[in-house]
């Protein structure tokens, strides 16, 4: 019991230590947009119907990595651009805490599609948007070769989740902070 004890306060301390680093260094805005060129591309050649959705959108916010880790206690991070029309406008961080029934870590990629052009606004204009309190948010896990079929889709803000590594049972975004952290 006391192993399993001190290796819970290890994890815990390895969460912190890995939000905070996050949160107090952000990436280079050409990091970020490298990154999130990577992810974009990824979801295009894995996702059918992928080119269909981002047509579709107002604004797309593409976190390139979202690192998560937890025993019990867990948290997360990554940091993202948010695109209008193909061009980078902003940056973003997104985090969240949580306490529960949560075990192990993994990373993700995780693609926020702004089909309603006044919720891109409404997000745009906040200060710090939380997922779940300022906006209710569709969320869709993808696996390799999955499919999205546009027309489908009527809510105004839906965020694909794809290209997960590691194991983590327990996924939401509910409670997800999302903050500017440069302008471009």
């Amino acid at each position: 019991m006391k192993l399993f004890s001190f290796s819970k306060n290890i994890l815990i301390l390895i969460v912190s230590l890995m939000a905070v680093q996050g949160m107090a260094h952000a990436a280079s805005p050409a990091k970020i947009d490298r990154r999130s060129d990577e992810a974009l591309a990824t979801f295009r050649e894995d996702v059918s119907g992928a080119d269909a959705v981002l047509a579709k959108a107002a604004g797309v916010l593409i976190f390139p990595s979202i690192k998560k880790a937890g025993i019990g206690i867990g948290g997360e991070h990554g940091q993202g651009a948010l695109r209008i029309n193909g061009k980078t406008v902003a940056y973003y961080s997104t985090s969240s805490a949580s306490i529960g029934f949560q075990l192990g870590a993994q990373t993700r990629r995780q693609i926020i599609v702004f089909l309603d052009p006044k919720a891109l606004e409404k997000f745009r204009y906040s200060d710090g948007w939380e997922i779940g309190v300022d906006a209710s948010v569709t969320v869709i896990t993808i696996g390799a070769g999955g499919a999205i079929d546009a027309t489908q889709l009527s809510q105004p803000v839906v965020a694909f989740v794809f290209d997960g590594k590691g194991l983590m049972y327990n996924l939401s975004l509910e409670g997800s902070k999302i903050n500017q952290i440069h302008d471009d």
